[in-house]
């Protein structure tokens, strides 16, 4: 690295590194591969040459451009170096080329190529060295407040220079360090050069000052009106940028020394500042309020908090207004399902302190000042809630019949929607119960039973009530038709009892009164494990009989139930009909068992059949005579 200087010039090598190319003899040695030198010094680019013997050089020449299938242009052919460039080689081993009077423009790589008398006998240096001017600059940084000067180059120079610094033309500072931050009067130009090249200043600068705004017509704005701002800064050189903002909007509102606002309007409304900017620097002006007197606009209504809303939780609604005078009066509007808006409350706000899924609706608000009235967008008020109101329902919901098809389908009231259900059967977990609906294609005895739903969503879950579900086929009919023939025997019981008093009452003589069941020409009744029977006898005189009438007997009715039975058969009764008087009639005793898991009488298969099937026949009356 070397720094020479002629008259007022500075040469400065970054880093320097033999490079030795070639191969055979042939070869160019550059000293330095990069310089970086000041804009006005002078240069040398130090490089050395071989070539085998027997070769004679007979030109030499740097170049900076090389076209194809051309010799490359010899830089002392170029005017744009005229005058500039000094070759101190000579055709033998040097090759050092000298350039004054430096330009950024001189920027660029540099080789060296000599040429002898053989056809062949061409060579040049690869890769050169790359020459870098640049000029002292002094950048500006901070506010206005709090500036520091940095006088800067494109390039780092390798010895550490010293510094001068210059304002308004008089030195005031010399240090190592590039940056000058003591305290700055904005109305002074400040420079910067290297200790022992004082000529080479660099340009006296300072960024914009004073920025300021003016506002003109100076009174009140009136919606409609029009505005002009102009921003005024004092740089030198002079600001060539003005850009304009509204203050808390990020982006610029236009640009240019002077803003035009025509027909103003109350979105116009607030501060404004100026930004004015030169190469140097920028600086913002203080913020002017521009004042628009305007209805309310921009009504709004907000929703605290602004997630999800839960049934039972606070929730507060606020109505905002941009307004010109402020809002003096605010009403609340409510709809709800489609029908027609009411006015509900006053105020900028409401508090809803526990919300219920009744609240679920549109709000929106009017705002009204002295020089009008806005009305807010609608906002939808979604309440989220668990499921409510879970039940169960079947199709079909008339008679069921065996091997037909059933479909149970859950039904519940949720916000958000349910997105779960669990079948339960005799209150356990369906193993594939899933789904809104459970379908059993093929329902047997075995389905009868309770069954309950359990509605999910993410908000929690509820049970219905439970479903009993019995098939009716033989044991629901048998049933029935048991209760039936019990009630009605009870009642002829009781009526034929009293009768039978009156008369014995009435005649003071006696009557025969029987207790058996049958007077044994009928079957006799067979006694089964745990039966529950009901025996009923009663003897009655027919009407207009004589002191020789026959007894009348009626059957006595025997109800059984199997150990392994849920629900009784049973057997319709005949009630006996009035006989001749000579005739004595007698009523076979019926008799009802169901099989047990031993013994499997003829009863026993008829339960397999429809109930209409299994009714036992009663004998006809018989008579004898008297």
């Amino acid at each position: 690295m070397s720094l020479r200087t002629a008259g007022s010039v500075l040469v400065v090598f970054l880093w320097s590194v033999t490079v030795v190319l070639g191969q055979d003899g042939w070869s160019v040695t550059y000293t330095t591969q990069s310089i970086c030198a000041l804009k006005g010094s002078t240069v040398e680019l130090s490089c050395s040459y071989t070539y085998p013997s027997g070769y004679t050089v007979t030109t030499t020449l740097w170049f900076t451009e090389w076209g194809t299938g051309v010799e490359p242009k010899d830089l002392g052919q170029d005017p744009e170096y005229a005058g500039r460039l000094e070759y101190h080689g000579d055709k033998k081993k040097d090759c050092t080329l000298r350039i004054t009077d430096l330009r950024e423009r001189d920027s660029a790589t540099y080789k060296f190529r000599f040429i002898t008398d053989q056809t062949r006998g061409r060579y040049y240096g690869d890769p050169g060295v790359t020459l870098s001017v640049t000029g002292l600059q002094v950048k500006v940084t901070g506010g206005h407040q709090d500036k520091t000067l940095t006088c800067s180059t494109t390039c780092t120079l390798t010895d550490k220079p010293t510094y001068i610094w210059y304002q308004n033309g008089h030195k005031v500072k010399e240090d190592t360090s590039s940056q000058y931050s003591d305290y700055l009067r904005n109305a002074d130009s400040y420079s910067c050069a290297v200790k022992g090249h004082e000529d080479l200043h660099s340009p006296a600068v300072y960024g914009p000052r004073n920025t300021s705004v003016s506002v003109s017509p100076s009174g009140e704005i009136v919606e409609g009106s029009s505005v002009t701002l102009t921003c005024s800064s004092d740089a030198n050189p002079p600001v060539d940028k003005y850009t304009w903002y509204k203050k808390n909007v990020t982006s610029p509102k236009a640009s240019g020394q002077s803003y035009n606002i025509t027909n103003i309007i109350s979105e116009d409304r607030g501060e404004y500042y100026c930004e004015a900017e030169n190469k140097y620097g920028r600086l913002n002006s203080s913020s002017v309020s521009v004042d628009v007197q305007y209805g309310p606009k921009n009504t709004s209504v907000s929703v605290s908090p602004s997630g999800e809303i839960v049934e039972g939780s606070s929730v507060t609604l606020t109505c905002s207004s941009d307004a010109n005078p402020p809002v003096d009066k605010y009403t609340w509007w409510y709809k709800k399902n489609g029908g027609d808006y009411q006015s509900i409350f006053s105020g900028p706000q409401h508090v809803f302190n526990q919300i219920q899924s009744s609240d679920t609706g549109e709000y929106d608000c009017e705002s009204q000042n002295e020089m009008g009235t806005d009305r807010s967008r609608t906002i939808n008020m979604d309440v989220k809630y668990g499921p409510k109101n879970t039940s169960v329902s079947v199709s079909p919901s008339g008679e069921i019949v065996e091997g037909s098809s059933v479909t149970l389908t859950c039904s519940s009231d949720a916000n958000p929607p349910v997105d779960k259900y669990t079948w339960y059967f005799q209150n356990e977990t369906f193993l594939n119960g899933c789904g809104q609906m459970y379908n059993i294609s093929n329902f047997k005895s075995k389905d009868s039973g309770h069954y309950h739903c359990e509605a999910w969503n993410r908000r929690g879950s509820r049970n219905s009530t439970a479903l009993m579900i019995i098939l009716p086929g033989k044991q629901t009919s048998v049933l029935t038709a048991a209760v039936g023939i019990i009630v009605v025997v009870l009642v002829l019981i009781l009526c034929l009892s009293g009768l039978m008093w009156f008369r014995k009452k009435a005649s003071r003589s006696p009557s025969d009164t029987r207790d058996t069941a049958d007077d044994g020409q009928g079957d006799s009744s067979p006694v089964y494990d745990n039966v529950s029977s009901v025996a009923m006898t009663s003897t009655a005189a027919q009407t207009g009989a004589t002191d020789d009438q026959d007894d009348v007997h009626y059957a006595s009715v025997h109800f059984s139930r199997s150990r392994y039975q849920e629900v009784p058969l049973y057997s319709t009764v005949q009630l006996p009909q009035p006989q001749k008087q000579d005739e004595d009639v007698q009523y076979a005793a019926v008799k009802f068992n169901l099989p047990s898991a031993a013994t499997q009488p003829v009863a026993a298969q008829a339960a397999e059949k429809e109930p209409s099937e299994i009714y036992s026949r009663i004998n006809k009356p018989r008579t004898k005579k008297t």
